[in-house]
């Protein structure tokens, strides 16, 4: 850990070329979210890999937010009842979009446009949210990406 990362209570995953980090508070589904999405792509033959569970390093590098895992829980991700297991991993990833999953009837139907999450000090990634129990919850970021990039011009994932 360098002076200037922070060490931030996530998950974060790589899927494709796509670095997500999931956010929210102890117990709100952020690993079992992230695990879904693994599985999710690699059965779809896919390239997926953790980049760290409850802890990720985050480092500013010109203007890109760079996730980092801890050595000490590398390839671990808990699953809340279940306990700790090794999956793949990489040390390091680009992180493009900040996922936190919702749940509940006080939350908002639709959120924000262009909402974002403020990642460590100036830094900020657009904030994608899903609904916690989403039965494909990679397609559902999947959705949510793509009609953000084409609202942007961007090309899809």
């Amino acid at each position: 850990m360098t002076h200037s990362d922070a060490n931030i209570h996530a998950t974060a995953i790589v899927v494709g070329t796509t670095g997500m980090l999931f956010i929210g508070p102890s117990g709100a589904g952020k690993s079992a979210l992230a695990f879904a999405c693994l599985a999710e792509a690699r059965q779809g033959g896919e390239f997926a890999a953790l980049v760290a569970d409850d802890q990720v390093l985050v480092r500013i590098h010109d203007g890109k937010v760079i996730g980092l895992r801890p050595a000490p829980i590398r390839g671990l991700i808990e699953l809340r009842h279940g306990g700790i297991a090794c999956v793949e991993s990489l040390p390091a990833a680009l992180l493009q979009y900040a996922v936190v999953p919702v749940e509940g009837p006080d939350v908002e139907r639709l959120p924000p446009e262009e909402e974002t999450h403020a990642v460590v000090g100036a830094a900020r990634l657009p904030l994608l949210r899903i609904a916690l129990g989403a039965s494909t919850p990679l397609a559902w970021l999947r959705a949510l990406i793509s009609s953000r990039r084409s609202y942007l011009g961007q090309k899809s994932l």
